[in-house]
């Protein structure tokens, strides 16, 4: 367990603030995950800060020392992952990846939400599930556009990976699929 504090929304603007202006660098931030969930605020708060980074070699290993101050200084987990260390990426991801802002010489976005929810759906926690609910339900991803993509990525699921299951993540996204269909109006559910 953790000893580093939860941060809300405040506090993820606060830090790519400091992180723009410190690292003096230029690339492209992504928020993944809780991190997204939170800075739009369909949940209060997430244990850790999670990023995707593109940024030239020089660039990155300046961001690596500041990312490694502020994590220290604000007493936060910071995770550098991507959806795509978890599942095969759907086409077109990056540009549906939505621009939240500039700090500094940093152009900050949220990584493409349907890769997001897709890899939460593939890790299966009721957290993760909870968390693609919220954003279906606060119309941030379609359902029928989930389906298409989840169809995309699935025949290609398993041949990078022995940890990926392809049937344990048919299973996943049917428990999704379920719970959506369980939490919409009985009218909507026949048209879905």
């Amino acid at each position: 367990m953790s000893l580093r504090q939860s941060v809300d929304s405040e506090r993820i603007t606060e830090f790519l603030r400091r992180l723009g202006e410190a690292s003096r660098v230029n690339g492209r931030i992504y928020l993944v995950g809780g991190a997204t969930v939170v800075f739009e605020g369909y949940r209060s708060r997430t244990l850790d800060i999670d990023l995707t980074l593109e940024a030239s070699p020089q660039d990155e290993d300046q961001l690596l020392r500041v990312l490694r101050e502020l994590k220290d200084e604000y007493s936060i987990n910071i995770e550098l992952v991507s959806p795509g260390d978890f599942i095969p990426l759907p086409a077109g991801w990056r540009d549906r990846s939505e621009f939240v802002g500039r700090f500094g010489g940093l152009d900050v976005f949220h990584f493409d939400l349907y890769s997001t929810s897709l890899s939460k759906i593939e890790r299966g926690t009721e957290q993760d599930y909870a968390d693609v609910l919220a954003l279906l339900r606060g119309g941030r991803i379609a359902w029928m556009a989930l389906e298409q993509h989840f169809a995309e990525i699935l025949p290609q699921f398993g041949r990078r990976s022995l940890k990926q299951d392809p049937a344990d993540f048919e299973r996943k996204f049917a428990a999704l699929k379920a719970k959506w269909l369980g939490k919409m109006p009985g009218k909507l559910r026949s048209s879905v």
